[in-house]
């Protein structure tokens, strides 16, 4: 995924939004979100969380220390996390 647009996004009903989640390999899940609720949602601007199976983590790198949640990201901060993640984990993101 070179460009924002290569992220495919799917709407949410509760909360009302959007949503892209992507696996890296079989370790890491990287969810894209923007919404009313999301940190930066009610700007037009998306928030990150990483998991691995069903645990939201802290990545170093992707999020602040002790913290699994970053917000407040426009597209072209996403599109570096996503990059990032991929360097990372050594795998290409694919949509799930």
């Amino acid at each position: 995924m070179k460009t924002f647009a290569d992220i495919p996004f799917k709407e949410t009903d509760l909360p009302k939004g959007i949503q892209s989640i992507l696996k890296f390999g079989s370790d890491y899940q990287l969810s894209i979100v923007k919404s009313d609720f999301s940190y930066g949602g009610n700007s037009g601007l998306y928030e990150i969380a990483v998991f691995t199976g069903d645990s939201q983590i802290n990545m170093p790198g992707i999020t602040e220390d002790n913290d699994t949640v970053k917000g407040f990201l426009s597209e072209d901060e996403v599109v570096g996390i996503v990059k990032k993640m991929h360097l990372i984990t050594g795998a290409d993101p694919e949509a799930i």
